[in-house]
């Protein structure tokens, strides 16, 4: 079941100011946007639960160092993914 990925502002951002840090991460995160719009529990993924502030939240691995963190919604009568950020683990966690 593919699922809408709904961009927030703030993992716009995110996004571009991790490709300007680094213009190679660029494909590896168009690469796990599809792969998590195709099937956000993919293994290569990494997808796991987040705890503490952040629970109600997912987060995936989008390269060696990035995660994406998103929660899973309800979007005109189906399930969306709410990409909230990206980053490293520092600065998403």
């Amino acid at each position: 079941m593919r699922r809408l990925l709904l961009r927030s502002s703030a993992f716009v951002r995110a996004a571009r100011r991790a490709v300007k840090k680094n213009p190679r991460v660029a494909g590896e995160i168009q690469e796990t946007l599809e792969l998590l719009s195709a099937d956000a529990f993919q293994p290569r993924l990494r997808t796991h639960k987040l705890q503490g502030a952040l629970e109600g939240h997912w987060a995936c691995s989008a390269g060696h160092d990035l995660r994406i963190v998103f929660r899973l919604v309800p979007h005109e009568d189906a399930e969306a993914i709410l990409l909230e950020t990206i980053g490293t683990h520092e600065e998403v966690y």
